[in-house]
């Protein structure tokens, strides 16, 4: 049914998504505007008006504009991470924060799971000989076969216990860490024993002012010779350059990132001249349903806030 006209908007932070017909469609229902954000400055200032804001990866919900929300009903993430978001900020002031963490769960660990399968049986190392002139040399001699690989998955959520299950079917030894959650099928052990004796080190969990470079250069510097990395959650979980320094001394032998602590990935990065690295720019979510799921969810989510019911996936 369509809601009386009342003020205030949809507003809807710079996306990259084909159409906006779902959002606009619940702003019609509920009599609201509808204001897509070209940037971050549009974004920030249309904030009085807004009675919801829903938040893309290409645009931050800082203090000062949860003070300047006036009528705001709820702050709605397209995703799962919420780190452009001052959560801190919208509880003091009153504003629930609510995400969409199902929209691609599969796709995502799937990403995660086929990224590590390719560092384990060193796919770029044998790309990187054939289109260099040369041919196998001692590629692969360090890698173990997957009976005998360690893989050490870092946060237990949806994508993180897909993930080690996908591991545990192909044979490989799983064992996890995560300080809230414990899953009775997958070994849990240390955190400093995940990193350091695993052939594969997979993360699946939240940017936190804790975990913010959990992958240091010290963590790095001793994770199993020939280990390798997968990051599929947040870009600022690793240290990028002392990432690409392991890889260049050979230390590690190799890398699979998504994410990055800023992207797009910088022209002059360190990671695009480093060795054994498959870069992939944020994707891991996408795929013929994933984009219409994480809209969907969305929009559900601001229509519970907008009727007045329970929102669900608070943070």
């Amino acid at each position: 049914m369509t809601k009386a006209p009342s003020s205030g908007c949809i507003l809807v932070a710079p996306h990259q998504f084909p159409h906006l017909d779902r959002e606009r469609a619940l702003a019609e229902e509920f009599g609201l505007g509808l204001i897509a954000a070209a940037d971050q400055a549009s974004f920030s200032s249309a904030m009085a008006d807004a009675r919801i804001v829903m938040v893309t990866p290409y645009a931050k919900v800082t203090a000062d504009d949860i003070a300047s929300l006036d009528n705001c009903q709820a702050v709605v993430r397209y995703g799962m991470g919420y780190d452009n978001i001052d959560v801190s900020a919208a509880a003091a002031s009153g504003v629930p924060v609510s995400i969409v963490p199902d929209a691609s769960t599969d796709e995502v660990a799937t990403h995660a799971f086929a990224m590590g399968l390719a560092l384990s049986r060193r796919l770029p190392q044998g790309h990187a000989a054939i289109r260099d002139g040369g041919w196998a040399g001692r590629i692969a001699y360090d890698a173990p076969k997957l009976t005998d690989l360690v893989v050490g998955v870092v946060g237990l959520g949806r994508i993180g216990r897909i993930v080690a299950a996908s591991w545990s079917a192909v044979g490989a030894r799983v064992h996890a860490y995560d300080p809230f959650t414990s899953v009775p099928e997958i070994p849990a052990a240390e955190l400093t024993e995940v990193l350091e004796k695993s052939h594969v080190v997979s993360l699946h969990l939240p940017l936190t002012d804790e975990t913010r470079h959990l992958v240091s250069g010290d963590v790095l510097r001793r994770m199993r010779p020939g280990a390798v990395v997968v990051n599929v959650s947040r870009g600022g979980l690793v240290d990028e350059q002392a990432l690409a320094d392991a890889l260049h001394s050979g230390h590690l032998a190799g890398a699979a990132l998504d994410v990055f602590a800023q992207e797009p990935l910088p022209t002059e990065h360190p990671l695009r001249e480093a060795p054994n690295v498959i870069l992939t720019p944020h994707i891991a979510w996408r795929s013929t349903t994933s984009l219409g799921a994480l809209q969907d969810g969305a929009v559900s989510r601001a229509r519970r806030a907008l009727a007045g019911e329970p929102l669900i996936d608070l943070v």
